[in-house]
Parts: C-alpha cells; sequence; structure tokens
C-alpha cells in the first residue's frame, strides 16, 4: 500500500472528521496525524473490506474514544471552542444569540443523532461514507441526519416559547 498517496488522499477527510468528533483543530490534527501513523505501523492492515476512508474514520474514531476514556473528558466543550471549529456555521447564523441557543441544543443532543448530524454538518461526508462508518446501510444515515434536524428544530421552538 502507498501511504504517502493514501495520506495525501485523504488527510483532509479525515481531519474534518476529526474536527466533527472533538470540537478543537488543533485536537483534530492531532487525531488525523495519529490515524495515519498507526495506519502505517500497526500489524493490522487494510483488508478492502471497506473503503479506504472509512476505515482511516474508524482508526480515528476510536483514538478519539480512547483519548476519551484516558483523560475521562466529557462532551463539555466552551462555547468559544464549538465557534471557531464551526466558522460556516457562523456565517450562516447572523444572530449571535441564535447561534449560542444552537451550539447548546446541539451539545445536548443525544447519539447517534449528534455524531451523524457533526459529521454531514461539520465533516461534510456523505450519507454513505456515514452509514459505512456506522455499520448501517445509507437510508439509515438519511433518516438519523432528517431526526437529528427535526430534534434540533423542535428543541429550538421550545427554547422560543419559554
Amino acid at each position: 500500500m502507498d501511504y504517502e498517496k493514501l495520506y495525501n488522499s485523504y488527510y483532509m477527510q479525515v481531519y474534518s472528521y476529526a474536527v466533527s468528533l472533538c470540537k478543537n483543530q488543533v485536537h483534530a490534527e492531532e487525531i488525523a496525524q495519529n490515524t495515519f501513523y498507526k495506519a502505517v505501523t500497526s500489524k493490522a492492515e487494510f483488508k478492502g473490506r471497506s473503503d479506504e476512508l472509512t476505515w482511516l474514520c474508524s482508526i480515528a474514531k476510536n483514538i478519539y474514544l480512547d483519548e476519551l476514556r484516558k483523560e475521562k473528558k466529557t462532551a463539555d466543550f466552551s462555547q468559544a471552542e464549538i465557534l471557531s471549529a464551526q466558522e460556516n456555521t457562523e456565517q450562516t447564523v447572523a444572530d449571535s444569540d441564535t447561534a449560542f441557543r444552537i451550539h447548546l441544543v446541539l451539545h445536548r443532543l443525544e447519539e447517534p443523532y449528534k455524531e451523524v448530524f457533526g459529521l454531514r454538518v461539520f465533516g461534510e461526508l456523505s450519507f454513505s461514507q456515514i452509514a459505512a462508518i456506522f455499520g448501517k446501510t445509507e437510508s439509515w444515515a438519511r433518516v438519523t441526519y432528517h431526526r437529528a434536524k427535526l430534534k434540533i428544530q423542535e428543541r429550538m421552538d421550545d427554547d422560543n416559547e419559554q
């Protein structure tokens, strides 16, 4: 396997996926680098049962989860870290109060909706890639993403009524 070609082909996608997981660009860069290091040095090589990006994203996810376990981190990230990792979202939401409420709702969203939404919006992954990461169908990924959007909208509406 040509690891340099693998790195050049998939680094930005793995990095984007890592940003969607950890909401921190510096931490995501470390995860992406560790992902390729592990892919190159691990005894378990790519077997071709999925595509290379799916394999790399699975490694990245496992690295991230391992770090969470080691550090006993919670999913609590400061608003500044969330906003810095989501420049595209900031541009689409002019009102900072609304942006803050959206991030609060997203932060409280349960899994797998939170991760699927993050992969689609912030990681810019296709539904087929998301499905491969979860070991589900593309239809499942689409439905889960749609339900996540509905849950976010419902909670935003509930917050507006209060």
